[in-house]
């Protein structure tokens, strides 16, 4: 795969269900004449045991007069014994999206739905459809979740999006965050060196700034086919990470937002979460919230309690950064006081709040006996040092690799490798940036005795990590890092490399890595016992592709809290 300049950096901490096919060659918002169509699909979402939220979107002929819309619930895919229905109506202030909370449902039971357009005052046409599930309540025998994140649209098809849809059973779909990406159509902007970039263009073909331009692209994915299969065959429950506004989002800005040339911060944020909560299936904040609190708690029966966390722009401090941060001393790099920087207190990835409402969740959910806590959490948790590659490769072979590689390339795996010499983290927009919040979380889980699995995204690479204490004596939880849907990873830059070998060897609490693969974790949880399973796709450059699981993982509880073990299983 092509890899392009923009983002070279990053990644070393340096700077329907049918088969997956073309996109929509017409522009995703075309008008209709003289009809209403359903051209987004449909999507469920935040299920409750008793409720669930029902989306989609009305397209019509150019119009900003509201439309209506006949909503079903059924019992049956032929909707011959409806449960619940009513009508909802599209308005322009809105996207003519559509949003319902189904509520008066029974736990643990397969639905299907639908939304018609009502002409004349009646539903016509058959309209769009899907299926949908409600939680568990009460004794739950086991669970099965889907995990997936980071979806670049022009640098591959969503083939990943497609295997889930085809599964035999998924309770529900957790997407980690960077559903859409905000970057334009240029030949160097991120992912348009793909050879998919030519039939997957990006609308707008611009960055996104404006809510016209994140409504735009929200509309452009939800017309992949692969994605609307996955949004038909179970509710989702969803959190954002940057990219749904800007790269290396944090409270005050980010890095890929100047305000010089792209106007005030808080106006793009808002932007971006108001196009988010009209595009996707999430229940919307209750009023007089912020609406970027988007914390809130799942209850899976008595197998999990899965608390979705939101890290990004209600607390996040400013990342530090090597290239402005590191100190010199005496000619040469301080990590020592660079590490005082980075540990100190005052550093958030959460706020007060979030931590209290997280230490309240985990410990009701361990008086309930809840067998597990699940953190679904934007970005990896464990330490992880960079690898030496000249270490894992001979001095030969390291520099046989860095000649055959572009300097924007080369030059930041030598800083890399400066990194793991000094024991220095680095992605430092991960928790690693974070170390005493970090700890503060890990205090919570302690101190409820919690038997906590973690869930990332982000990183773009498979992980079953162990996550340990500051003292290095606890075992505090399981982490699984699910990889990207299409976005390029460590390997994509380094193919041949020895990258997984090297950060399992440099690393304590990575237990297994896969930097290349693309796909999805399935997790299972049930009593005494949760499987993670990394599952990759062959390709993302054709949408003819097979799935396999890399690796298998069995977390056991440990007996006074924590995880026994991660083993292969």
């Amino acid at each position: 795969m092509t890899i392009d300049r923009r983002r070279a950096l990053a990644l070393f901490g340096l700077g329907g269900a049918g088969a997956a096919g073309e996109a929509m060659a017409a522009t995703p918002r075309a008008p209709f004449a003289g009809r209403v169509a359903f051209i987004h699909g449909v999507a469920s979402g935040d299920p409750l045991d008793d409720r669930v939220v029902l989306w989609t979107r009305a397209t019509a002929e150019a119009t900003t007069a509201p439309i209506a819309v006949r909503w079903d619930v059924a019992a049956d895919p032929a909707f011959k014994t409806i449960v619940r229905q009513g009508q909802a109506t599209a308005v322009a202030a809105r996207d003519h999206t559509v949003k319902v909370d189904v509520t008066g449902l029974k736990p643990a039971t397969d639905y299907f739905y639908r939304f018609r357009h009502v002409k004349n005052g009646k539903p016509s046409g058959k309209g769009v459809s899907g299926r949908t599930r409600t939680l568990p309540k009460g004794p739950t025998r086991d669970v099965v979740l889907a995990v997936a994140s980071c979806s670049l649209y022009p640098n591959g098809y969503f083939n990943a999006y497609d295997a889930i849809a085809r599964l035999p059973r998924v309770d529900a779909v957790l997407h980690l965050g960077d559903y859409i990406y905000e970057y334009g159509a240029a030949p160097d902007d991120y992912g348009m060196a793909s050879p998919t970039a030519k039939t997957r263009v990006p609308d707008p073909p611009r960055e996104l700034l404006s809510l016209e331009d994140y409504r735009r692209r929200h509309a452009l994915y939800k017309t992949d086919p692969a994605l609307q299969a996955a949004h038909a065959r179970a509710p989702w429950i969803v959190v954002w990470d940057d990219h749904e506004t800007a790269d290396n989002s944090w409270i005050g800005g980010a890095e890929n937002h100047q305000p010089k040339t792209e106007g005030d911060w808080a106006k793009r944020k808002a932007a971006g979460i108001k196009a988010y909560y009209e595009w996707m299936p999430i229940r919307e904040p209750a009023a007089g919230t912020l609406p970027e609190a988007s914390w809130r708690r799942f209850q899976f029966g008595d197998v999990a309690t899965l608390l979705m966390t939101e890290t990004r722009l209600t607390a996040r401090s400013h990342q530090l950064d090597y290239g402005s941060d590191l100190p010199v001393k005496d000619g040469k790099p301080d990590f020592a006081a660079f590490a005082v920087k980075l540990a100190d207190p005052a550093r958030r990835m959460m706020g007060q709040g979030q931590e209290q409402w997280l230490a309240r969740e985990v410990d009701a959910s361990m008086k309930a006996d809840t067998a597990w806590q699940v953190l679904g959490n934007q970005v990896v948790m464990a330490r992880v040092i960079p690898p030496d590659l000249k270490a894992a490769m001979g001095d030969a072979a390291y520099a046989a690799l860095l000649a055959k590689l572009p300097d924007y390339v080369a030059k930041p795996v030598e800083q890399s490798r400066g990194l793991s010499l000094a024991g220095a983290p680095g992605n430092l927009d991960a928790w690693d940036g974070y170390p005493a919040d970090r700890s503060r979380v890990y205090d919570i889980f302690k101190a409820g005795k919690a038997r906590p699995i973690v869930l990332a995204g982000d990183s773009h690479a498979f992980w079953a990590n162990e996550l340990w204490d500051d003292a290095g004596t606890t075992r505090v939880a399981a982490e699984f890092g699910v990889t990207s849907v299409t976005s390029p990873g460590y390997s994509d830059y380094l193919p041949g490399a020895p990258l997984d070998q090297a950060y399992v060897a440099r690393n304590k609490e990575v237990k297994f890595t896969d930097q290349g693969a693309k796909g999805f974790l399935l997790l299972t949880l049930e009593h005494g016992r949760a499987t993670g399973e990394l599952v990759a796709v062959s390709t993302i450059l054709d949408t003819q592709y097979q799935t396999r699981v890399l690796k298998r993982f069995v977390v056991t509880p440990g007996d006074e809290g924590g995880v026994k073990a991660l083993a292969e299983g």
